[in-house]
């Protein structure tokens, strides 16, 4: 199971595995001291015992804290971070912590806390850490856009002669969110703006659910001729491990009105089944998500 790039945010995974789990993360804010280590690490272990991808769909860091960052306070850096080469600390330290699951990771996009430390410090943070820990452990992660494609092939059957595709379309996510409709209407646009997708994933407003949407289409092949159809659409919101709100005491997160987070991200499960109609044998694709488990 080897990732392949076609462009700069267009990636493509073929298995011969009838059915696939992938970790859908985001928003983990690895450097934050709010980041919960201990979440964090129980859901990579998970993904360890059982054999799981990962896809980190933006703000893998937070770096908030570099001279000048309007955003930075002093309580809101690690000690090891706390030092004369902020950012180089950040990446350092990151490439030791994450070396036990690096030959899991297939792919990591942009966050807006990365694109801001490209804007404002003229480094790209994300390529750096991921260059470096390919180099450290011979592993093939590769970085993504701040939106893209992930395509997973099936091969199944004799000699791989069938296969499904499976188009994910991930963007890390713009707006708030909305403290009542918790990210439904991002999704609902997303259904307005991209073509052709089978799978939804967003992060950026620290929201955990998923839905699914069904479309007519209509289909065509030698044997049936054409045929109107539903295509079943999967759409989620991935969480963030960054616990903002602690008691309700003080501080950014509280004096703008927003309420406790759920931590964790998704696991994006892809099975396929052979389906026999009026003699006619497909292979369809079933597809799902769920938080991990506790």
């Amino acid at each position: 199971m080897k990732l392949v790039r076609h462009s700069r945010n267009i990636h493509h995974l073929v298995t011969s595995s009838k059915s696939i789990r992938i970790a859908m993360l985001s928003d983990i804010h690895w450097d934050n001291p709010h980041c919960l280590r201990d979440y964090l690490k129980r859901d990579l272990d998970y993904c360890l015992k059982n054999d799981i991808p990962i896809v980190i769909n933006g703000d893998l860091f937070c770096l908030m804290q570099g001279r000048g960052d309007r955003r930075s306070n002093k309580s809101d850096i690690r000690p090891e971070h706390n030092n004369f080469k902020y950012i180089d600390s950040v990446i350092e330290t990151a490439v030791e912590w994450w070396k036990p699951y690096a030959h899991l990771i297939l792919l990591i996009g942009y966050g807006n806390h990365e694109t801001a430390i490209i804007k404002w410090q003229e480094t790209d943070v994300l390529q750096r850490f991921v260059d470096l820990l390919n180099a450290q452990c011979g592993t093939n992660v590769q970085t993504g856009g701040y939106g893209g494609w992930l395509v997973i092939q099936q091969t199944v059957g004799k000699n791989g002669g069938n296969s499904v595709s499976t188009k994910i379309k991930y963007y890390h996510g713009s707006g708030g969110g909305g403290i009542v409709t918790k990210g439904a209407i991002n999704l609902t646009r997303a259904l307005e703006t991209y073509e052709g997708f089978d799978v939804f994933s967003m992060g950026h407003i620290h929201e955990n659910a998923s839905r699914n949407d069904v479309r007519e289409i209509v289909t065509h092949n030698s044997k049936q001729g054409y045929k109107s159809g539903l295509k079943q659409l999967h759409l989620m919101l991935t969480g963030t491990y960054k616990e903002e709100y602690d008691d309700g005491y003080a501080g950014y997160h509280i004096e703008k009105g927003r309420p406790p987070k759920p931590v964790g991200g998704r696991i994006l499960e892809i099975s396929t089944k052979r389906i026999i109609n009026s003699g006619i044998s497909t292979l369809e694709r079933l597809v799902d998500s769920y938080q991990f488990p506790l």
